[in-house]
């Protein structure tokens, strides 16, 4: 059986970057294993990686995950690799569309064919961190004079930021696993089987299954107050549900009908309206929270067959607002 393996995200909650080596030198002794970034707004991805690199090097790097578009496949890969050299243990570069709100109104670039160049990008990245010189075009992307120069001692997996079937395939079958998030813990088998079915990676017929990760992100917020649990997480859910990937997926999970108000708002331009149609039970299972102890029952609910890593982003509340210094003993409550 596959040990878990668990991690948080970072930046943690209520405290500056910099103030946050003290947990994070902490983290294997609370039980967690890895320490992942995203990128959207806010602070990039990867310094955060190599200053928890710095501090408790026995802890996985991930990013779960880094936009194909804002960065050309030559640089994901001189990162991830330089990254290897500096973690006693993988750095799994997670990558994938994002969405065009990240990729081109923040950072001024295109948003064509995200299929197409999330698999463009995972080819080359495969090859690029073995070493190997890449020397061929594909179809959205061209880099033949690279070569990294150097094989990491522990060439970093490529995994892929994946929702629907396709892209699911693509996770599976060109790269290393899926990073998983805004999901419910009964979508999980769902969603690793289609991704096993369109990779082709699904052992029928006798053939053996390879290994894949599949992280799951939750969004947890640790707090008794129910109204600010809930008002938190439909500020960022009325937005995040309505950008078209995330809602083409849940329509895909049969809640089309669900988010149907809330969509029609967003388009509609009304960005509070959409926040307030999303439906109680939705927000509370996707946006956790509650005491540590009944959180940590319904993280558990996440352990599906083929999980292999629990990522935990930690929401602020006023409870970490008004005590900074008890994440330490939160996290290890959430770990149990």
């Amino acid at each position: 059986m596959t040990t878990v393996r668990w991690g948080v995200n970072l930046p943690l909650p209520a405290q500056a970057l910099a103030a946050q080596r003290r947990t994070v030198e902490a983290l294997p002794d609370l039980g967690f294993t890895d320490v992942w970034t995203g990128e959207g707004g806010g602070i990039d991805a990867f310094t955060p990686l190599a200053a928890a690199a710095a501090w408790q090097p026995r802890l996985r790097l991930g990013t779960g995950v880094v936009p194909v578009f804002t960065r050309g496949p030559g640089i994901l890969a001189q990162t991830a690799a330089t990254l290897a050299r500096l973690t006693e243990t993988e750095v799994l570069l997670g990558v994938g569309a994002s969405v065009p709100a990240h990729t081109t109104a923040l950072n001024g670039g295109t948003h064509d064919r995200p299929l197409t160049r999330v698999r463009d990008t995972v080819r080359f990245l495969k090859r690029a961190l073995r070493g190997e010189p890449v020397g061929e075009d594909y179809a959205t992307l061209s880099a033949p004079g690279f070569s990294l120069g150097f094989t990491p001692p522990r060439p970093p997996k490529v995994l892929v930021g994946a929702l629907r079937p396709r892209m699911l395939g693509v996770a599976y079958g060109d790269g290393d696993g899926a990073v998983l998030n805004l999901l419910t813990a009964d979508d999980v088998p769902k969603v690793i089987a289609a991704g096993r079915a369109e990779g082709r990676v699904d052992g029928v017929g006798g053939r053996p299954l390879p290994e894949r990760e599949t992280v799951v992100k939750l969004f947890v917020c640790p707090t008794r107050d129910v109204a600010y649990a809930r008002g938190a997480g439909r500020g960022f859910l009325g937005w995040i549900l309505n950008q078209k990937p995330y809602h083409a997926f849940h329509e895909w999970l049969g809640r089309g009908e669900l988010l149907k108000e809330s969509y029609e708002a967003y388009l509609a331009g009304d960005r509070v309206g959409a926040s307030a149609a999303l439906p109680d039970g939705l927000v509370d299972a996707l946006w956790l929270h509650g005491e540590p102890a009944a959180l940590r029952e319904r993280i558990a609910a996440f352990l599906r067959p083929g999980v292999t890593t629990l990522l935990l982003y930690v929401a602020p509340t006023p409870e970490l607002y008004a005590r900074p210094d008890a994440l330490t003993g939160l996290l290890a409550e959430l770990r149990g």
